[in-house]
């Protein structure tokens, strides 16, 4: 992932324009049904699920998959989520979107219908099952199943799956603090999530996660550092950022989780050896420290914690920098209104920060405070105004007219960069399609035979234009850490369609 950019823009034209998209009040429309966005956002994790599919399986178009994962060693490490349009798994990212769809029932689950709900908990579970699997363990962590190198080479079905499914895993001494404090996180909001639905399991949970972050904390560095990992892990997902921010984010999320003194004071004791200070205004599967920094404020908004103030006054500088009217503002958006990263896969920036902004505003509204950005005092509705102008560019309000994500609306993308949803169905082809027999369907210009529902893509550019091209993964290809955090701001907006 590349840095954000720290650049202010200089021209008159670009902050007026985007005064007017965030402050406008008849750019909230009415029109998005968030409730069918929500639905469809939570039943996307259904068509990545990898392993036994069970009964209730409602994408179809999916099979078992992944069924001897783990075996070679002896061990059972088949389910959880690939990733993306490939057939590998990725812990790091797929903790990260646990971590992301917990949170999302936790600050917003009272806003999403039954059911819902319970499909939410459903979508966390088939993660945090496989993640239990990988810390199971003593001083292990298993960080990843798959060959990207033979997977990437190949354009199959998961079902098909022929390719190398080599098992990658870091024992101590040897340090994973990155991954097992990203899997610390997401148990530990996941019990959360389940507290009042499954008081065993959440327990099962905690129980876990508190495991996971002592073998973070005790064998400190980064899992891609491995040289038996970095084969495996890079460039996909290194740790491009350092494993600290992965250490204050578990320990935060176990501090909620538990209430325990024990990790408020690691939260606050190590904020300047972990390097919390930095205040880097990113939030995604590598870097945590502005959701970090959202997480962490909620105790001091509500009970003044002054050993935590430093998390607070970097949220507040966050939120300073999505405002055009601030002197700190720098966050680059297209002429269209959209939050914009370079780097590819760009709609992960604004889903995060869109839920960021939500949470936030929550936490500001509970205790009727503001955000002051200097000469200007930044609200809670300010806030979620700007989170709704993001989440309305993705499903349609943009310049192309186009939602980005697959199959709610009348106009989205057609060819997606997704092996299983551009390969015909094991069940209208039963017959196996060989690694290299579904490059014919790779460069097929027809659009994908699986509407693979839910998904949401990479994105635009820059510029605001998408091309709807199989080939163009850096635009085309959905995420699991793209639609996690979107999950919760739909479930904001069904309840709260606007104006905000």
């Amino acid at each position: 992932m590349m840095k954000m950019k720290h650049t202010l823009f200089p021209h008159f034209f670009v902050t007026l324009l985007m005064l007017l998209l965030t402050s406008m009040p008849y750019l909230v429309y009415s029109y998005h049904d968030y409730h069918e966005a929500l639905v469809k956002s939570i039943l996307f994790f259904e068509g990545q699920r990898s392993g036994n599919l069970p009964r209730d399986q409602r994408v179809e178009w999916r099979a078992h998959s992944g069924l001897g994962d783990g075996f070679e060693h002896g061990l059972d490490l088949t389910g959880g989520y690939y990733d993306a349009g490939d057939n590998v798994k990725f812990n790091f990212p797929m903790a990260f979107t646990t971590t992301m769809l917990a949170w999302s029932v936790v600050e917003f689950g009272e806003f999403m219908p039954p059911s819902e709900l319970r499909n939410s908990l459903v979508a966390i579970k088939w993660a945090t099952n496989y993640l239990l699997k990988t810390v199971s363990q003593p001083n292990r962590i298993y960080v990843q199943v798959g060959d990207p190198i033979s997977d990437h080479n190949c354009w199959e079905r998961p079902e098909d799956m022929d390719t190398k499914r080599t098992v990658y895993m870091v024992d101590a001494p040897n340090p994973a603090s990155d991954v097992a404090g990203e899997t610390a996180a997401a148990l530990a909001a996941a019990s959360l999530a389940f507290r009042s639905a499954d008081r065993g399991y959440s327990e099962t949970l905690l129980r876990n996660a508190q495991n996971a972050f002592q073998f973070a904390d005790s064998f400190r560095g980064a899992y891609s550092d491995n040289s038996d990992v970095r084969g495996g892990a890079c460039p996909f997902y290194c740790d491009f950022d350092g494993y600290q921010d992965e250490l204050l984010w578990g320990a935060a999320w176990l501090r909620r989780a538990t209430e325990d003194d024990t990790y408020l004071n690691y939260v606050a004791s190590n904020a300047h050896t972990l390097g919390a200070d930095d205040n880097i205004n990113e939030f995604g599967w590598d870097n945590k420290h502005a959701g970090l920094n959202v997480l962490v404020s909620k105790e001091v908004l509500e009970g003044s914690t002054y050993s935590l103030q430093l998390y607070k006054s970097s949220a507040d500088s966050f939120m300073c920098t999505l405002i055009p009217e601030t002197s700190s503002f720098h966050i680059e958006y297209t002429p269209g209104g959209l939050i914009y990263r370079p780097g590819g896969s760009n709609l992960q920036h604004a889903t995060t920060i869109s839920f960021l902004l939500l949470v936030y505003a929550k936490y500001l509204d509970k205790t009727s405070q503001t955000v002051n950005c200097g000469a200007v005092s930044v609200g809670a509705d300010k806030l979620r105004r700007i989170a709704q102008r993001q989440v309305n560019y993705i499903l349609g309000e943009n310049p192309l007219g186009m939602s980005y994500m697959v199959g709610y609306s009348l106009k989205y993308p057609q060819r997606i960069h997704h092996r299983g949803s551009s390969l015909p169905s094991i069940k209208d082809h039963p017959q196996p399609i060989a690694c290299k027999e579904g490059s014919i369907y790779f460069n097929s210009t027809q659009p994908n035979p699986n509407v693979h529902i839910g998904a949401v893509v990479g994105g635009p550019g820059e510029d605001d234009l998408y091309d709807d091209n199989r080939a163009d993964f850096r635009k085309s290809e959905p995420t699991t850490y793209i639609n996690a955090p979107l999950v919760g701001a739909l479930a904001y907006f069904t309840a709260n369609p606007g104006p905000n």
